[in-house]
């Protein structure tokens, strides 16, 4: 089993970047974020060294950047000079012929194969974090991988029973209950078991971001937060037992809110974080205020995994047009979240 690093040496690795769906826009994005002038903490990106060149020509760092393919993350460190992309690959090439915008069963299957070996790489303790650009689930299921999304793959290879999803900005942190299910199972899927493990997952991830005392709001699931029980009694039975149980543990959490003032409200400085019971409720509060801004982060994992708050983005793919921005702040938010010290 692997040591885990203190504080001061995980520091010094590199950031794990999974470049996700390489008919997406994620090769171009990585490529504008790495060659960005000014210093940029060691980086080694998980995909195909092929599409990588062809970003770079696409972006037109090719005359200053070079790539240089490595099959396992113990060759990286001797590959990583200036201006040099190390790219980190133990799947198979992807053709030549893959078209940007298209789905294409391989790279559906080559994104889930480049998280994996990330994930693996980490667990070991190869990397700080883990930064993923956006894959395709279309592509994923094209290609014989049947997920829903990055979380479920990130808890089900690490054996994480206990994660959740969280959205943040400069303004706003969103943590959800439930993540990719139909809008009716949401109910079926709440348990006060399940809504305090997310009321705690949100205080333990406003504690890692150097909030010392968190305060946590959870939103109602049904309009008004139920008003008493005439729209529905999941606020009364599951949500408001929960938060009882959240603050006899000693952490500041109120609730339930109604869900059509609540976020309002913590970006106004009255929270530090937002309960969220289901996918739309919290992302779409988020994504309003910019996606380019946008992180997300999965809280529960034994490492610090953010990611990109878009998705593939296939009508601009190729074309030379998407923006680094969110990626940028999942690569900052990433160090933030990994400090060298306590």
């Amino acid at each position: 089993m692997a040591t885990t690093p203190s504080p001061a040496s995980r520091a010094a690795l590199p950031i794990g970047i999974t470049m996700g769906d390489a008919a997406g826009v994620g090769p171009e994005i990585i490529a504008r974020l790495l060659g960005e002038p000014g210093t940029l903490h060691p980086a080694v990106v998980y995909g195909d060294a092929g599409v990588m060149q062809k970003a770079l020509d696409l972006t037109g760092l090719g005359a200053r950047l070079s790539v240089k393919a490595v099959a396992d993350i113990t060759h990286a460190q001797a590959a990583m000079n200036p201006g040099t992309i190390v790219v980190v690959n133990r799947h198979q090439p992807l053709p030549a012929t893959l078209q940007p915008g298209q789905l294409n069963g391989d790279a559906g299957r080559a994104a889930y194969e480049y998280l994996c070996q990330a994930i693996d790489n980490a667990l070991a303790g190869h990397l700080r974090a883990i930064v993923t650009a956006p894959l395709n689930k279309a592509a994923m299921q094209l290609g014989g991988i049947d997920y829903p999304g990055h979380t479920e793959i990130l808890a089900d290879r690490t054996r994480t029973r206990h994660y959740a999803m969280m959205l943040a900005n400069t303004e706003l942190r969103v943590i959800l209950v439930t993540i990719h299910i139909p809008l009716a199972q949401v109910s079926p899927a709440l348990s006060i078991d399940k809504e305090l493990q997310t009321i705690r997952l949100a205080h333990d991830a406003c504690r890692h971001a150097g909030i010392k005392h968190p305060k946590v709001a959870v939103a109602g699931l049904n309009p008004h937060a139920g008003e008493q029980g005439k729209f529905g009694r999941e606020d009364i039975d599951i949500i408001e037992p929960a938060i009882a149980a959240a603050r006899a543990e000693g952490i500041d959490a109120t609730g339930p809110w109604p869900g059509d003032t609540i976020f309002m409200r913590a970006r106004r400085g009255e929270f530090d974080i937002v309960v969220a019971q289901y996918h739309d409720q919290g992302l779409i509060p988020v994504k309003y205020l910019g996606v380019d801004e946008g992180v997300n982060v999965t809280v529960g994992l034994p490492f610090i995994r953010t990611s990109v708050d878009h998705g593939t983005a296939y009508d601009i793919a190729g074309k030379g047009l998407a923006d680094a921005g969110s990626l940028r702040a999942a690569f900052n938010m990433a160090i933030a979240l990994t400090p060298a010290a306590p």
